[in-house]
């Protein structure tokens, strides 16, 4: 490794150990009033706390309204009534018991059962409840969840809407349990698909929100029915294009992620008379500017390229996280149970590794405007991604994928050394032994 690079990137690095250093990570957020925060795994639990403890500061010395997250609108929603001192949960545990879905630690652990408590304690000192910050998900898997949400409002607001809705959604209601089977049947010729049925629901209910816009604002409840109609387009179009291809599918996700944050800046914004002030939590792999990496090369993009492309320069910043080793949540299987897993020290061709020697155990560096020396490396570095899988034992062809991460953030926080997410529910494989430093290899 380049003696004379690791010695710029120590000179660079801002270590992380007091409320100064995140002064100085303010700083260069500046006026953005979309910050994304990402992770490199779905299951470490300093990502968490250190994303609260921005998110937290974005909060109260920057005003922000929301906390948008890689989650499902319905269940996001659920959580958001209760910081916001609506609906009936009691806690932030039963608010959050909307998670049942694979993979449920990403939500339903002690880092965000602490977040969403203090939300609602904030909340309590905000006099206006138009101006309470939300809690809020960009994602599109609950097809069921969001037709049924859709026809239950109208069936209260609108009884001969509610009739149309009903009519509409029953072209996918019976696949809305299992819609993977919905996209196999469309694939194969089995079964006419729903597009035109669903889309027909979303343009009555946005031209009813065009209606309501001129007339004054459009009420919070019809908004979250409007997005729900949204999800079911959305999550429609997904499952057919499931079966075409990852980067198809990859494509639709993070552009109704995009869709859905402009949708809420909007709403917010008719409230606060500006634009709103969002911070968003997703995965690196969603946030860090896909043309910056070889899934860019080969056609997808992603959410972090999208708000670069859509909004003034400075009005974003994008902060991914990365980990050296450690351990993590995850399972070894689609659906399977939460594991705590070890993390394999990262590759010496990695921008892990590469973060790794310089030797502190958790930093900021600081890359829009700054002139790092990261843009001084000789070729592509590889970046690690652990999802809600991890396979140590295929690492570099399952995690791991070429990328310049300094075209990629505006900042990256490194921790050398992270722990594994504690998931409420914990399942057998789940446990609090810290595997051997050595597996898998055994050397």
């Amino acid at each position: 490794m380049d003696k004379s690079l690791i010695a710029a990137l120590q000179r660079e690095a801002r270590p992380l150990e007091t409320a100064e250093d995140f002064d100085f990570l303010l700083d260069c957020i500046g006026s953005a009033s979309i910050v994304l925060l990402g992770e490199a795994t779905h299951g470490t639990r300093e990502f968490y706390r250190l994303r609260a403890a921005i998110s937290k500061r974005l909060i109260v010395d920057k005003g922000f309204d929301a906390i948008a997250v890689e989650a499902d609108w319905p269940d996001a929603l659920r959580v958001s009534r209760y910081v916001q001192h609506m609906g009936d949960d009691m806690s932030a545990d039963q608010a959050l018991s909307g998670f049942k879905r694979f993979p449920q630690w990403m939500w339903r652990n002690h880092e965000i059962v602490d977040l969403v408590s203090w939300l609602r304690v904030h909340n309590q000192h905000v006099a206006s409840p138009a101006r309470r910050c939300g809690f809020y998900g960009l994602d599109l898997y609950s097809l069921e969840q969001s037709m049924h949400a859709v026809i239950a409002y109208l069936d209260q607001a609108d009884p001969e809407a509610a009739a149309r809705a009903r009519e509409r959604y029953s072209c996918i209601d019976h696949f809305a349990q299992d819609p993977q089977r919905y996209g196999y049947a469309i694939s194969f010729g089995m079964k006419p698909h729903c597009e035109e049925e669903v889309l027909r629901q979303l343009v009555e209910m946005n031209r009813k929100a065009s209606e309501l816009l001129r007339t004054g604002m459009v009420p919070d409840e019809f908004f979250y029915a409007q997005q729900n109609a949204r999800v079911t387009r959305n999550a429609e179009v997904y499952y057919r294009a499931m079966f075409k291809g990852r980067d198809e599918s990859w494509n639709v996700r993070d552009s109704h992620m995009a869709e859905t944050l402009q949708a809420l800046r909007e709403h917010i914004g008719q409230s606060t008379g500006r634009p709103a002030r969002i911070v968003v939590w997703a995965h690196n792999s969603h946030l860090g500017d896909a043309r910056a990496t070889e899934m860019g090369a080969h056609g997808q993009l992603n959410l972090g390229q999208l708000v670069r492309e859509r909004y003034r320069p400075g009005e974003s910043f994008l902060l991914g996280f990365t980990t050296h080793a450690g351990s993590v949540t995850a399972a070894s299987e689609w659906d399977g149970p939460a594991e705590l897993k070890p993390i394999v020290q990262s590759r010496p061709d990695s921008v892990e590794y590469l973060l790794h020697q310089v030797g502190m155990p958790a930093f900021l560096l600081p890359l829009r405007g700054h002139d790092s020396a990261l843009a001084r490396v000789d070729g592509r570095l590889l970046e690690r991604a652990i999802g809600v899988i991890y396979r140590p034992e295929t690492e570099r062809m399952s995690h791991y994928f070429h990328a310049d991460p300094e075209r990629q953030f505006d900042a990256l926080i490194h921790v050398d050394r992270t722990t594994a997410l504690t998931p409420l529910e914990r399942s057998a494989p789940w446990h609090h032994d810290e595997p051997a430093e050595t597996y898998p290899s055994g050397l």
